[in-house]
């Protein structure tokens, strides 16, 4: 039982992918894929590969792919945050519990100016949500 293939592929970049047409109805039966565009999910840019023109379909399929890469981005955002978290307090367990004294000297100051940051921020981030609210 052999599924089909998709008849895009998306090969993520930094900032978005590039885009190719799957093609496997050929004589060889091998997989082809002939890039037809880049796309920077920054600004939206979808820009055709070489002289090629980009028909509705190839651009309905890359806007759907950039809407949903969006989604991807935003959801593993907030993943990392929520893990972070989770890194704080398993942070705080060894620091309590299994530290060395020469193991908290080397990270603690590091640990204390980068707590001291996202506290200024996330303070100064909530005092602006309650001015904004009132």
């Amino acid at each position: 039982m052999s599924a089909e293939l998709p008849e895009y592929y998306f090969r993520v970049r930094e900032n978005g992918a590039a885009v190719f047409r799957v093609d496997t109805e050929n004589r060889q039966r091998r997989i082809e894929m002939d890039q037809i565009a880049v796309v920077n999910i920054k600004n939206g840019e979808i820009k055709p590969h070489g002289d090629r023109t980009l028909s509705e379909e190839d651009r309905a399929t890359i806007q759907d792919w950039m809407e949903e890469r969006m989604r991807v981005l935003a959801h593993r955002d907030i993943d990392d945050i929520y893990r972070a978290v989770d890194y704080m307090n398993l942070t705080t367990q060894w620091a309590q519990s299994k530290a060395s004294d020469a193991q908290l000297e080397a990270v603690t100051d590091q640990l204390l100016l980068a707590m001291h940051d996202l506290r200024s921020t996330l303070v100064r981030k909530k005092a602006d949500r309650l001015l904004k609210k009132k």
